[in-house]
This record gives structure tokens, sequence and C-alpha cells, in this order.
């Protein structure tokens, strides 16, 4: 009979064999990388692990060959080819086995039935237990990164839990007092998680803890810079009503959340504000939590919120979402968008797309015209850069990969410097500096060329014509990275687009120039015409 496999992966790395435990290999890249390919789940390239987990100085592949040795005893057994490794990929199945955060994630996904209350207690004090506990690995960025992104997600796991038992009907008053003040302490700008424990406090005749608790959460809402909160969630309301609408507006907390794409790619998504939803496309680069709060896009990005449930994701290779993906192309960033919308049960919304977004909602508006009530286009073009190219930019675009892909991920800023000084010419010495170390942080080097690859591939001309769906496409009329002809090719060909040119040299339109007001005008305009 196969010896069933236990993973538990919550607190420090434990690995049994029916029932019992094994001792693991002392390496910490070894048990790393295990782990890593347990909660993938799909194939990797070699190349891609070596890169992951060792220096050039040494043997990568010898390295790997080495762990692989060492782990392959522990997840195969009797009749039980777990590991599979030929000379390109290296894959862990583990559908035969039992991860505990898989297991997790199952029980959590938003159309299986709610947890007895024991089990809620189970998987409460489970998620409370740091994910890989020590096995950061901080000199390795790409590993790292992934592993910050699935400790995001436990927290949000654990989020879910301390609410659903807060929540819960056999939750007796003391113990939504003890889950809510825990659901609060671990998501302190949360408006639900706020108003649930002051009305707690209220019902149980706490008044003055109540009151401490509102006064607390208007100041780090005011110090997150969400201005001013009134008399905080609605207090007067009755004791079972949500937070107050207004609360919920100025404080603009982001929830983020994960799904897979059509061949199992993770992509990390985020919902804030509240209103009819606005669903922005994914463009170069981007991550959920540094962008929000970033000098670059924090303006924009609560001016959108701030009228709409606003809807955006990190793209497959970078940000929150799974660097380590088998493909990158056009093709991947519409079925990505897909996933998105499926996951979130959209019905119909408008979408803003920029820079290639553009095309990517271009393809997405003509696959589903029942789904996409307007297009909102900034900065786009409809053919890549290798489509009619002459020799000279061909050239000029193959050495600029030729520098990011030896140079993306090294301290000194000067190859990133060559996309944000084109990207935001007018834009201020703080401003550049963070775009460039945000560019490193947000994607790695071979990915920086992977994107770059499918930019140059990009043709939606021939879809142009059959937008539906009433569309806005604003460009800069001195835009350094798509000229002004690329973005007026877009509204001449999309029937009966409207086409507005900003004077800007930007490619990311910047909250201090004229030109972003102008732009945010336009926009509020439109979708308040089309009732949006």
């Amino acid at each position: 009979m196969p010896m069933v496999l236990r993973m538990h992966v919550l607190g420090e790395l434990r690995v049994l064999h029916g029932g019992e435990p094994i001792v693991l290999p002392p390496s910490k890249k070894t048990r790393a990388l295990l782990v890593y390919l347990a909660l993938t789940g799909r194939p990797h390239r070699r190349e891609r692990l070596c890169d992951m987990f060792w220096d050039l100085p040494d043997d990568p592949r010898g390295a790997l060959r080495w762990a692989l040795s060492k782990i392959r005893p522990l997840v195969n057994g009797p009749g039980q080819t777990r590991l599979e490794a030929d000379r390109e990929r290296v894959s862990l199945s583990v559908r035969a086995a039992e991860v505990d955060l898989l297991d997790l994630r199952q029980t959590l996904r938003p159309d299986a039935a709610d947890p007895p209350l024991d089990r809620l207690h189970a998987m409460a004090a489970a998620l409370s237990l740091p994910l890989l506990d020590g096995l950061d690995l901080p000199q390795f960025d790409a590993y790292q990164a992934w592993l910050t992104a699935e400790r995001e997600e436990v927290l949000h796991l654990r989020l879910a839990v301390l609410e659903r038992l807060t929540r819960h009907r056999e939750t007796s008053d003391g113990a939504a007092l003890k889950w809510v003040r825990d659901w609060h302490a671990s998501d302190p700008l949360s408006p639900e998680a706020a108003g649930i424990l002051v009305r707690t406090l209220k019902k149980i005749g706490r008044s003055a803890e109540a009151e401490a608790v509102v006064q607390d959460y208007q100041r780090m809402a005011m110090e997150a810079g969400l201005g001013s909160i009134p008399d905080l969630l609605a207090q007067r309301a009755p004791e079972d009503a949500p937070p107050a609408d207004s609360v919920r507006r100025l404080l603009q907390h982001q929830t983020i959340g994960f799904c897979e794409s059509a061949d199992r790619v993770r992509i990390a998504y985020a919902t804030v504000g509240e209103g009819p939803p606005l669903v922005k496309a994914a463009n170069w680069l981007n991550h959920l939590e540094l962008d929000w709060s970033s000098l670059i896009w924090a303006r924009t990005f609560k001016a959108f919120a701030a009228r709409h449930t606003f809807i955006r994701y990190d793209e497959r290779g970078n940000g929150l979402s799974d660097w380590d993906v088998p493909e990158i192309s056009f093709e991947c960033f519409v079925r990505d968008l897909e996933a998105i919308i499926d996951a979130l049960g959209l019905a119909r919304f408008p979408l803003l797309g920029m820079s290639q977004g553009c095309a990517v909602s271009i393809a997405y508006a003509v696959r589903h015209p029942e789904r996409v009530s307007a297009l909102v286009l900034i900065g786009g073009y409809a053919a890549g850069w290798r489509i009619g190219a002459t020799p000279e930019e061909r050239e000029r675009r193959e050495a600029v990969m030729t520098l990011t892909r030896l140079g993306w991920g090294r301290d000194n800023s000067a190859y990133r410097h060559i996309f944000s000084q084109t990207f935001m010419p007018d834009g201020t010495p703080e401003e550049l500096a963070w775009f460039d170390d945000f560019q490193r942080q947000t994607t790695s080097p071979e990915n920086a060329v992977r994107f770059q690859e499918a930019f140059g591939d990009i043709d939606v001309r021939h879809l142009l014509g059959q937008v539906r769906a009433p569309t806005l496409v604003l460009h800069a009329r001195h835009d350094e990275r798509i000229t002004l002809a690329q973005g007026r090719e877009l509204a001449i060909g999309i029937p009966g687009a409207r086409f507005v040119p900003l004077e800007s040299r930007s490619h990311i339109i910047l909250g201090h120039e004229p030109a972003w007001d102008v732009c945010m005008d336009e926009i509020d305009r439109f979708l308040d015409i089309h009732n949006l």
C-alpha cells in the first residue's frame, strides 16, 4: 500500500512518511527547493532553479543535481515517483500527498462550504505559524520575492479565518471579542474588523474601550494619508450594521487575493474602494503593494478607488504573481485578465489599459463584448516594436535587452534608468530613483527581457474595427516611449473612439503634471456619460 506523504510548511518545515517524521537535509537551499517545487506544483526549467538558489561562481548545475539527489528519497516511495527530472525541467507532484497549506487553500475556496467551528479553530492556529520559519534566503531575490508573496497569501487566509470565526453563529460574545481583536491587530486598517470590534465592545458594555479603538483608528488613517475620518464606523447605526460607506471610501484599504490562470500560473490581484467596478489591465511593471503607496502611482490609483471598486493585478512574471512561469506572451496576458475577471465573477465593467495593457484590453473586449461596457486607453499601441521597425530601431531594442540581461539586478541603477528616464522625463529625482529601484524589486533580469520580447510581437491592428464598447483614447503629445501617432492609430481604428492628446512628455502621467488633471477629468466625464 502506498505510503502517505505529509508535508507541513506552516512553522518549521516537517515531512512525514506514514505519520513518522523523517530527517531533512541540513542544507537550507535543498529544503527551500523542496518546498518551492511542492507549493508551485508545476515543472520548472533547470536553468531557472539554478538562478534562484545558487550563485554563478559555484557550480549551479552540480549543486542542483546534488540537491535533487537529497530530495528524491524524501518524496519518492515504493512504486511512487513524485520527483520527475529530465535534462530541461524538474517537477514535484503532491497530488497524492498532503500539504497543510494546499489543504487550507482548498478548504477556504470561495465556492467551498463553511468549515465547522472546531475546524476553523484549528485553521486559525495553523495559520498563526510563520510560513517556512527559518527558510529565508535573503541573498536570493527571486526566491525571497516568491516567499514574500506566499507569506502575504497566508496572512490573507488567516484574516479570512478570523473573520469567519468572529461572525460564526456559534461563537459566543466573549470568543467573538477574542477573534475580532486578533483580526483587528493583524489588519488594523480594515473597516470591517474595526467596526465589529467597536460594536462588540459596546454590546458588552465597554464603551470607553470602544471609543479608544475609534480614536486609534482615526489616528492611523490620518497617518496613512487617508484623510480625516468622521465619527468612525457609524456608531449610531444598529449593532449589526456594516461600516459607514464614507469611512470605507476614505480608508481605501486594498484587499489582495490570488487566482490561477489557464496554465496554473498564480496571479495576484487587488480590490479597493466601493461602487461600480473599474478593472485595470496590467502593464510594465506592477507590484500591488509597492505601487499602491508609491510616488508614481498612488494619486492616480486612489483617485480611481474614490469612485469605483478599483481592481488591478500583477502580470505573470512580476510583482506578487508567480515569477517562474513557463510562458510570457501576449496570449498569456489576455488569459491572465480572463482569469481575474472569472475569479471575481464580474458581469459587466469598464476596462482601463495603459501602455501594452491597452492591447490586452482591446483583445479582451473583442473576445468578451458582453462584459466590457467601456474602454479607457492611455499611452497605448496596436503593434509592438518589432512590427515595421527599421533595422536601426531593432538594433537599439536588442542592445537595451542585452543591457537588461546583464545589469538589471545590480545595485547600480544605470541599466534600469534607461527605462525610468523615458517613462517620465519630467519626473523629480525622487520619482526617478524610486522607479529605478521599483523595477529591480518587481521582476527578475530574465523576466524583464522576456517581457520586452513579448511586447515586440503584440499586434491587435486587425481587432480594432471589432471593438463595440465606447472608447476613450488618451496619449501624451510628446510621449518618449510610444509616439502620439501610435495612440492616434488606436482612436482611428476603433469605431466612434474619442481621442484626447495630453500636453506631456511622460509615458506615465505623473500626479503633479497639469496633464494629470486633464486626463482624470476626461476619464471621469467619459464614465459619467456612460453611467459607469
